[in-house]
């Protein structure tokens, strides 16, 4: 996801299925933008473009989305940048997720990017997020970019981390992964907590509040080895919050169980230390 790859020229998507060995679906939200290949971007859009943005809010038209792009591929385009892809969760239908973490100025940036299309495959408008920890130190407050859904269910150890995150069952959340399974903090890094006894000692803290973390599920995507929940966060322990975004991505293991869970949010933790 996102971008439709019969609007760029032979020769950029020549290179790209060279890289990902295999027939492109869609081109991968950061390789797009890399091409240059402005118009083919904006031509995957079913309207005017639209981004929403962690730091600089909603982008759209062409002209700011342009600006964007332009922008993006100057700052991944520096000595030493790089751009580290994760996961790729597709679902035939209308949502879509990517990740990778980017690597430029000395940061390494996990960078999460959600797509809602038309069945014709054209985007309706991105989401991206990531938090702020890793450039600047502080957490950004984040509103809402979507309304709960109370008719969204997920399934199998997903369902079972969730109502453990909420009751602050760090006994259950920790049955929930594979023994070498691990979580990720949206600051990543060395944020990254990996095997049972590092989860316990990850959930014991974020739990230390005084109870569970209470999302709002707005939407879900899977196929048959990741899934993406967006969501809003609106208590943390003995702290109600006012509604912030984020979005996490579960993958699961050969039991069935997580193998990972990474976290893409900009929530400040009421704790006394946290990324």
């Amino acid at each position: 996801m996102p971008w439709i790859p019969e609007l760029f020229s032979a020769p950029v998507l020549e290179h790209l299925q060279e890289k990902w060995e295999r027939e492109l679906v869609t081109v991968p939200f950061f390789d797009g933008l890399m091409t240059g290949e402005v118009d083919a971007l904006i031509e995957s859009f079913a309207g005017e473009p639209e981004l929403h943005h962690p730091v600089r809010g909603r982008i759209k038209g062409v002209r700011a989305f342009s600006r964007f792009v332009e922008e993006t591929k100057a700052r991944l385009s520096r000595p030493g940048a790089s751009i580290e892809d994760l996961e790729h969760v597709i679902r035939a239908g209308t949502l879509g997720c990517g990740e990778v973490i980017l690597h430029f100025d000395g940061v390494n940036l996990p960078v999460a990017i959600v797509a809602d299309k038309e069945h014709g495959g054209q985007i309706d408008e991105l989401r991206m997020y990531y938090s702020s920890w890793p450039l600047t130190g502080l957490h950004e407050n984040r509103p809402p970019l979507l309304q709960p859904d109370p008719e969204l269910n997920e399934s199998d150890a997903v369902a079972e981390y969730q109502r453990a995150l909420s009751a602050g069952d760090v006994d259950a959340i920790v049955a929930a992964f594979e023994p070498d399974g691990y979580a990720r903090e949206p600051a990543g890094g060395e944020h990254v907590y990996r095997g049972h006894d590092d989860l316990r000692a990850f959930y014991e803290r974020l739990f230390a509040n005084g109870g569970g973390i209470e999302l709002e599920h707005c939407a879900f995507v899977e196929d048959e080895h990741a899934c993406a929940l967006e969501y809003n966060v609106v208590r943390w322990g003995r702290t109600e919050l006012p509604p912030q975004a984020g979005v996490a991505v579960y993958v699961r293991g050969q039991t069935g169980k997580l193998a990972a869970a990474r976290i893409y949010d900009d929530v400040d933790p009421p704790l006394s230390s946290s990324a």
